[in-house]
Formats: C-alpha cells, structure tokens, sequence
C-alpha cells in the first residue's frame, strides 16, 4: 500500500471514512485493489485478460501492457468493483473567523510535517507555493522563460522572504526532448496535459540532478479554494453545471482523480517524489466547509485561503494573483511556437497534440 499503512486503509474501509487522515492512497489489501476518494496515488490496472479476481496491476502505467486508470473510492475485490467511499458534503462552516482560523490551522499542520530531508519546493510565488516556503527550510525552484509572469512573480516573492531562488531556465531544445518522455511516462499525449506536466518536469529534473529526491508542490490549492475563473463565474461561467460557487468548486475537486496521476507520474519520471500538503485530509475536510462567499470574495478567489496565509506571509503575496503553470512559465506558448514551425498550423485541429504525436 503506498501512501498510509494497511490498518489505516483497512478502518476506513470499516467505517466509511472517506478522509481518514492521509493524504492519499492506493495500492493492494487483503487480495483487492483499493484507490483513496481522491485519487492522490495512481493506481493502474491491466485492462488485458488477467488471471485470478485481481487483475495485474501498477502504480506506474508503463509497467503495463493495456493500462487503465483504476477509479478514486474504489475497491476490486473477488471480481466485483465497488464505490466504498464518496465525497463528502458538510454543512458549511457558520462565519467567516471560524472558517479562516480553521483552514490556517489544517494548512499550517499539514505544511508544517513535512519532512524536510531531501526536499525542494517547486516555487511560482503564488499564495500556495509561498505557504510552503514560509514554513519549510527547503531550496526554492522555479521553472520559466526568462520573460515569464513566474520567472518575475518569484523573484519578487523569494526577495520579500528572503530566500534564495534556484531558476530553471526552459528553452526550445529542453521542450523538445521533455515533451516525449513526459507523454511516454504519463500515457498522456493531448496539449494541455503535456503543457501542465512541462514545467513540473523540467522543475523536477533540475532538483534531481541537485541531489534533491522530493519537491514540494502547492497542489490542490486552486480545485480546493476556488482558484478558478470558473467557479468563481458560477453558475454563468458554461464550463461547470452547478449553479453555486460552492457546487463549482466541488465539480472541480472532481476532477482531480484524473489529474493529479499526469503530475505524479510526470515527477517520478524526473527522478522525484511529489509531496502535497495542501492535498492531506485534513485540509481537503476544512475546505469542503467553506460556502460561496469564503471561496469568493468578490473578485478575490481563494478568498480563505489568501485569509489563512496572512497569518504566514507578506499581504503583498498572500493577495496575488497568479496565471496557471503551463502559462505563466510561459512553456503553452513555446510549445505552440514550436507546433507552428514545424508544419502544424493553428487551422489544423488540436494541432499542439498532432505535433506532440509527431515527436513520439
């Protein structure tokens, strides 16, 4: 089991728990497959003939001969897949001081245990990835063109703190020979997948070769906070179906059972181990209690979060606005450049994703 102890998984199957204290899991127990209901640990399994009531199964896809993602909240066991756990939907907490004084004490704990032995921390100088440098002594990496949104915002961030940032400097070339091994270790060959998974894996490979083996990423942050344009839209914004800010923000951390294993596995490839605090139970558990207004204040997304923060960071950080990896790094926009200049044009369809199959 990778990610919590066999007697943890097996209580929660016992009582129900869908967030049990872990921040995540999956794995085999007792002869059956079993995935956390937030699909923190990939888990793939063998879609193939396989014998017995387990089918053959992995953690990394590649292992694999038809390899198929194994669903969040799952357990296969004697042939039969069944929903175990499901996420929860707590009444919302009853003020906003109670909400703030609770996040900051889930995000504190659970930043705060990190092991800092063999860590870096993948920094863009948004609220999420400051948190975990305010708080943790551990080198600062950030990945970007040198005209890049992060480049700048993380400069400017690691001086107010104090830090001395390591840059990663991404160019053309490195682009190029990434973006197959990234779609080789994650299966993955669509443009916003490889777009979100060029930074981290860029980021990554300079921490290995700097004798690091875990980088610390604020993720889960914006699918738990309402970081999204989005939800904060809700209910006129066409890419969610709820029609709440707090209804979006749960179609959102839906979501992340299909996300997270391209950054997982994207970071493994790299030669490191991603460590998630934001993404433990205990914060994923405060921040299903927030309402409408304490994800969204306003034009303020994150609106609690950013609350929370202030109690670690400068109001000039904790406030911040930030673009998403793939664009504030800058990596979405070389990687259409080079798309373009190789032949594929914009008028082709998805032609991002047709020049990435070209380079496989």
């Amino acid at each position: 089991m990778r990610g919590t102890t066999d007697s943890v998984v097996r209580d929660a199957l016992t009582s129900g728990e869908p967030l049990p204290g872990t921040a995540g899991f999956a794995g085999e127990l007792d002869g059956a497959l079993v995935r956390d209901v937030l699909g923190r640990e990939p888990l793939f399994v063998d879609a193939g003939e396989s014998e017995g009531t387990v089918p053959d199964w992995s953690d990394d896809p590649t292992d694999l001969t038809e390899p198929q993602l194994f669903p969040a909240g799952h357990v296969l066991g004697t042939g039969e897949l069944r929903a175990v756990w499901t996420l929860p939907d707590p009444e919302p907490f009853e003020d906003r001081e109670t909400a703030v004084e609770r996040v900051r004490d889930a995000v504190e704990t659970s930043v705060d245990a990190v092991d800092t032995d063999g860590l870096a921390i993948a920094f863009s100088g948004g609220v999420d990835s400051a948190l975990l440098a305010a708080r943790l002594d551990a080198p600062l990496y950030v990945a970007g063109f040198p005209e890049s949104h992060d480049v700048g915002a993380a400069r400017s961030a690691a001086e107010r703190l104090d830090r001395e940032l390591h840059v990663v400097e991404l160019t053309h070339d490195a682009i190029e020979r990434a973006v197959p091994e990234i779609a080789a270790a994650t299966g993955r060959t669509d443009a916003m997948s490889v777009q979100i998974a060029l930074p981290l894996y860029l980021t990554a490979e300079r921490v290995a070769a700097d004798g690091f083996d875990r980088l610390a990423l604020g993720q889960g942050a914006d699918e738990l906070f309402g970081g999204y344009a989005k939800v904060e839209k809700a209910p006129d914004d066409p890419r969610v179906e709820a029609d709440t800010v707090r209804g979006a923000q749960r179609e959102v951390v839906r979501t992340l059972p299909e996300q997270l294993p391209r950054d997982v596995l994207a970071l493994r490839a790299a030669g490191v181990e991603p460590v998630t605090p934001i993404l433990h139970d205990r914060v994923v558990s405060a921040a299903l209690r927030l309402d409408d207004e304490m994800l969204v204040d306003g034009e303020t997304r994150k609106w609690a979060l950013r609350q929370a923060a202030l109690h670690s960071l400068p109001e000039s950080i904790a406030m911040r606005d930030k673009k998403a990896a793939q664009y504030g790094s800058l990596a979405a926009r070389e990687l259409d450049r080079l798309a373009r200049q190789a032949g594929y044009k914009r008028r082709m369809d998805d032609h991002v994703t047709q020049y990435i199959e070209s380079l496989l």
